[in-house]
């Protein structure tokens, strides 16, 4: 994808880079928010994987894999899931305070706007997966640090993905209700089949082909492949979820800038 030569101005990285500060300070002031993305996550990881530890295990699983080992991978795609829900709240209360407005009717590129909004986004995601991974030795994981490298990376690509699309969503909500009642009715059923609670390969048909073509399935298999040499059957292959995931972030990050961009030249027409 080939950005227009404005993404380029001197005034383009100093923009992004103010946006993408102001995501995370903002974000990381509001404790309710911090504790609701981390915390909520890591509740589940204990209430299923203590529950089900050593009464369920995948098909081609290695001898002694529990679910608490199991569902840890999915767990770090739900922090990045939640994050990214309230991160992209701010977009709704900044249309509501005038600061979105008054931002793309300056002369910053508007797609500075949205890559400093999902950096910041990204970021904030990115960090609390990161202080959820440290433990992975409780779960039975022992990566290297090449392992650990790669875990890292997919989980940041992943994280540009879901804030992107997040923003999608939200960046014609006026309501903060309405905007939780689409994600809960969208990035829910979207993890669900991702293969964080189950595999694909004892779901029925139709379940299959949904989690074939939902990108989250491919960021989570290359994470459990990352911290896990061990490969769940069904799962696809390293190279093929990388492909995925970052497809999946462009797209998403053209799509906003597209929006943004809609905006903009409306808002300067008004």
């Amino acid at each position: 994808m080939i950005m227009p030569e404005q993404t380029l101005a001197p005034g383009f990285v100093l923009p992004a880079w103010s946006l993408a500060r102001r995501e995370v300070v903002r974000f990381f002031r509001q404790r309710n928010r911090v504790i609701g993305a981390l915390g909520t996550p890591i509740v589940f990881w204990l209430l299923f994987g203590f529950g089900l530890k050593d009464s369920f295990r995948p098909p081609s699983a290695p001898e002694g894999m529990n679910y608490l080992e199991y569902f840890f991978p999915g767990t770090l795609i739900l922090i990045l899931l939640f994050t990214s829900i309230f991160a992209t709240i701010s977009i709704i209360e900044d249309r509501r305070e005038g600061f979105l407005q008054a931002v793309l009717v300056s002369p910053v590129s508007p797609y500075a706007v949205v890559c400093g909004k999902i950096f910041g986004g990204t970021v904030i995601g990115f960090l609390q997966a990161m202080l959820f991974l440290l433990l992975a030795p409780f779960a039975g994981f022992t990566p290297g640090l090449v392992s650990l490298v790669v875990c890292a990376l997919f989980m940041f690509v992943v994280g540009l993905g879901l804030t992107g699309l997040g923003y999608l969503f939200a960046w014609k909500m006026e309501s903060v209700a309405g905007f939780h009642a689409i994600m809960n009715l969208f990035l829910m059923p979207m993890w669900l089949l991702s293969g964080a609670l189950f595999p694909s390969s004892g779901a029925g048909a139709g379940i299959r082909w949904v989690m074939a073509v939902n990108p989250l399935t491919y960021g989570l298999a290359a994470i459990r492949q990352a911290l896990s040499e061990h490969r769940v059957e069904g799962q696809p292959s390293l190279g093929i979820s990388m492909a995925v995931v970052v497809v999946f972030a462009i797209f998403t990050f053209a799509g906003t800038a597209r929006l943004a961009g809609q905006r903009e030249r409306g808002d300067r027409s008004e």
